[in-house]
């Protein structure tokens, strides 16, 4: 009896000895898992929910609420203007809804920049800023670029016409010169398009560019006393033009001719007597 009994002990000590190893085994196991568990969480991405585009839109097209949906967008990578909830995207209702204005692919996220305010439409009164008119200047293959100009664009605008010079308000002759206005206006519509994701070269025949109230008067003035021609300027380009004027004999090299100096001529004062038959003529000084 006792070698039997003590058989069952060492068996019974055994399979206790086993039991608390396979536990620590799983308890560690578990650790390690919650571990894990832990610094994936610790390095997952935070997102939040943004408006994107459910299908390709086109300038111009109303937005409605079947052609965007809600995605979850990195808060790291969020850009900005972007719509986060239904009340600001829809803020007017969906029967009021945004317009297209610049293309976007399927899943983009939707922009202020990229969408009118609810209930506009994508004229280009949308693209006007605070304190700003809208102006159009005539254009042709030469003044306008060849045909390369697309709203958004900015450039210069160059003037070319004739000045007179004088002195004391008396023309003596006049000269044609050319000479920069404005440097960097934004186009805002080429002809009666103010899309911008047009293709290809169009021969345009007005331009339409946001000008301040003073600029228009001068665009005005301008364009009614001589000839203006755009330049375009670079989109990565941010220098600032400085005050240009170009005539003919500049551009050629001509020294201005001297000006012949006039010298007054000393006044002379005479008196004529008679001595007999001959007329003497005497140089007496001046009184007056």
């Amino acid at each position: 009896m006792r070698a039997v009994f003590g058989l069952v002990l060492i068996v019974g000590l055994g399979l206790a000895g086993l039991a608390v190893y396979m536990a620590k085994n799983t308890f560690a196991t578990y650790q390690a898992q919650v571990a894990r568990a832990n610094a994936a969480a610790s390095q997952m991405i935070k997102t939040v929910e943004v408006y994107v585009a459910n299908r390709p839109l086109k300038y111009g097209e109303a937005i409605q609420a079947a052609d965007v949906v809600m995605v979850k967008w990195p808060v790291q990578s969020l850009p900005e203007g972007v719509f986060k909830t239904k009340e600001e995207f829809f803020s007017k209702g969906e029967d009021t809804p945004r317009v297209v204005l610049r293309s976007m692919e399927k899943f983009e996220a939707v922009l202020a920049v990229k969408v009118t305010e609810p209930g506009e439409d994508a004229g280009i009164t949308s693209r006007l800023e605070r304190g700003m008119r809208a102006f159009a200047i005539k254009v042709d293959v030469s003044s306008g670029v060849s045909g390369f100009l697309r709203p958004g664009d900015r450039v210069d605008v160059y003037w070319t016409g004739e000045v007179g010079s004088g002195l004391g308000g008396n023309v003596m002759s006049n000269r044609e010169v050319t000479k920069l206005i404005e440097a960097g206006v934004r186009l805002i519509a080429v002809d009666q398009t103010a899309n911008g994701e047009a293709t290809g070269a169009t021969i345009a025949r007005t331009v339409t560019v946001a000008a301040s109230p003073q600029q228009v008067a001068s665009l005005a003035q301008a364009q009614t006393t001589g000839h203006l021609s755009l330049s375009l300027v670079g989109a990565e380009d941010d220098t600032i033009a400085t005050a240009i004027e170009v005539d003919q004999q500049s551009l050629l090299g001509i020294a201005d001719a001297p000006k012949a100096v006039i010298q007054a001529q000393e006044k002379v004062c005479t008196i004529k007597t008679r001595k007999g038959a001959e007329i003497v003529v005497l140089e007496i000084p001046c009184t007056n």
